[in-house]
């Protein structure tokens, strides 16, 4: 009897004092049953709804335009900020006081919150899938190689579940210091106020702020998408809204002759050059030649002239025709063919021409107009193209190292996170509640 009283204990303790590695695994078995039996596996299809619901209005835009590539993005970054933040908000502070009990009993702290990363980073894996798949089912064009890796999906999903996972683990530290869900669920909205403001890509901050947008899960998830994107080499498509809205404005204005030729002797500019190269003249065979003399109504006046010899224009057309000429003369060439350029570049140079530089005329039209004469579509891309040149950004360049470089701040995060949520959760016995 002595015995057993003895063993008892010893029983006792060793069930109570299991090894960390042991008790990780207990733990995460218990979140897994969580997972199926207490409806936890629904924050997979609010993922779904909310990738679909996004995907659908930034997919017109998105890898087609500077800024509708930046907008997007923004919006899946604060897609995956947002599904993190919801995985863990609430599972600390929801069975804080079991967890006080477990603690007392003899539950490593790093046991528990170990078991914990390793669930939500199984749930955070199985958003970005979600997030992924519904977003480009709905229009997402995540085709093409990749910066980092061969392929841009996948560059994308490294970028989504590093979001995911770093979101995921600020909430459990916001967890881990909450006493109640309701506390939990409060401080929540405004952290995700913060990730918005301060991301540093959408809203303009006043230089002093810029510095706090590294404090931000957001920024280094915006700027490694917006890289892989390959944001800084597409057009600047506000260009082409700026241009529908004043295509019908009327312009106009006093020019003179001079200042005309000069514009158009400017071959940088793509259009005017392309204009500049345009053909000009005829050429025709003398076969030809003689064919539209001898049929040509402009030619009736002066068909019954006499030339020499009392021969009048229309017989000697005629007597040329009859000629049995050698091919080679027949087919012989006549005329000239020049550029548009170069006529102008003559007008420029010409003596007569240089007398009426200063000649004016007043003229109305529309920039409408204006576009369609020097080619819409040709300045419609050269001025995106400077617009998105001026608007190049070092932060968003489509580098390897830059990706990386973000990736690896999102770790940062993740790592602090957790640090973070063990040094709260082992003065958990301090708690007086």
């Amino acid at each position: 009897m002595s015995e057993q009283n003895n063993a008892g204990p010893n029983m006792q303790l060793k069930i109570r004092h299991r090894g960390r590695i042991a008790q990780i695994g207990i733990y995460f078995s218990k979140f897994l049953r969580m997972f199926v039996f207490q409806s936890d596996w629904k924050v997979l299809p609010m993922s779904a709804l909310i990738a679909g619901l996004v995907g659908i209005v930034m997919s017109l835009d998105f890898r087609k335009t500077m800024e509708g590539t930046l907008m997007a993005a923004f919006a899946m970054a604060c897609v995956c900020i947002w599904n993190g933040c919801f995985n863990s908000i609430q599972v600390i502070c929801r069975e804080r006081d079991v967890i006080k009990w477990e603690h007392r009993s003899g539950m490593h702290i790093t046991s528990y919150i170990s078991a914990h990363m390793m669930y939500q980073m199984i749930i955070c894996l199985l958003e970005t899938v979600v997030t992924l798949i519904i977003s480009g089912l709905v229009g997402m064009n995540y085709s093409g190689a990749g910066v980092v890796t061969p392929w841009l999906i996948l560059d994308f999903g490294i970028t989504m579940f590093l979001v995911t996972y770093a979101a995921d683990m600020m909430s459990l530290w916001i967890s881990s210091i909450s006493h109640s869900t309701t506390t939990a669920m409060t401080i929540m909205p405004f952290l995700l106020i913060f990730e918005l403001i301060f991301s540093g890509g959408i809203i303009p901050l006043p230089r002093y702020a810029t510095p706090i947008t590294m404090l931000t899960i957001s920024n280094p998830g915006l700027k490694a998408m917006a890289a892989q994107a390959d944001m800084n080499s597409l057009p600047y498509g506000m260009v082409s809204s700026i241009i529908n809205m004043v295509d019908d404005m009327e312009i106009g204005g006093t020019i003179t002759l001079g200042q005309v030729l000069d514009v158009l002797g400017d071959d940088e500019n793509e259009s005017i050059a392309k204009l500049r190269g345009t053909s000009i003249g005829n050429v025709m065979s003398v076969e030809e030649l003689l064919g539209d003399l001898e049929t040509s109504d402009l030619f009736e006046g002066l068909r019954s002239e006499k030339l020499i010899l009392d021969i009048s224009a229309g017989d000697a057309i005629s007597a040329l025709r009859k000629i049995d000429w050698p091919e080679e003369i027949k087919e012989y060439k006549i005329g000239m063919v020049t550029t548009l350029g170069e006529v102008i570049d003559l007008a420029r140079t010409n003596d007569t021409v240089q007398k009426y530089r200063d000649e004016s005329v007043v003229i109305t039209t529309t920039v409408g107009d204006v576009l369609d004469m020097a080619g819409r579509d040709d300045t419609q891309k050269l001025l995106e193209e400077k617009a998105a040149q001026a608007n190049y950004d070092p932060l968003y360049a489509s580098t390897p190292s830059n990706v990386t470089g973000n990736w690896i701040h999102l770790l940062i995060f993740i790592a602090v996170f957790s640090v973070l949520t063990i040094i709260t959760m082992e003065f958990i016995d301090k708690d007086k509640r």
